[in-house]
């Protein structure tokens, strides 16, 4: 029996939604990771992006468990001395939700030449209203 190794050409992506109210931040980015690498597929390969698109809606409703809104610290550098930033959960929750969710999903991905790719197909959305109704997204649960 020969090792099955997906091509290039037989990709086919699908579309998920799933909805950032639904579950804390830690499973979501889990879920989401695991639609964007592909790896719920049965012909997932790990040297080729055949992962899915995935929409995420209600991200300003997101959930935390214990008081990680106000422990979870995100930090920034400017390049100069003195230059971090820091900022709490929900100082970037109020400011841009999104990114929560971003950095979230990136810490789960690994870190390698895909990475990238696979993070241009997360789509993230404050409201339950998105931009990708004509794509029929399949809903997450």
């Amino acid at each position: 029996m020969k090792t099955y190794s997906q091509k290039a050409a037989e990709i086919k992506r699908e579309w998920w939604m799933i909805d950032a109210s639904s579950m804390p931040l830690g499973k979501l980015a889990v879920v989401i990771a695991d639609k964007l690498m592909g790896k719920s597929k049965v012909t997932y390969t790990p040297h080729i992006d055949n992962g899915d698109y995935v929409v995420v809606t209600n991200a300003k409703k997101l959930v935390v468990t214990g008081d990680k809104m106000l422990q979870k610290k995100y930090y920034r550098h400017s390049g100069y001395p003195g230059g971090i930033k820091e900022l709490r959960l929900e100082e970037v929750i109020e400011k841009d939700a999104a990114r929560a969710i971003r950095e979230a999903v990136k810490g789960m991905m690994p870190k390698n030449k895909l990475a990238a790719e696979r993070l241009k197909r997360l789509r993230i959305f404050d409201g339950e209203e998105h931009a990708h109704a004509a794509q029929n997204p399949k809903e997450i649960k």
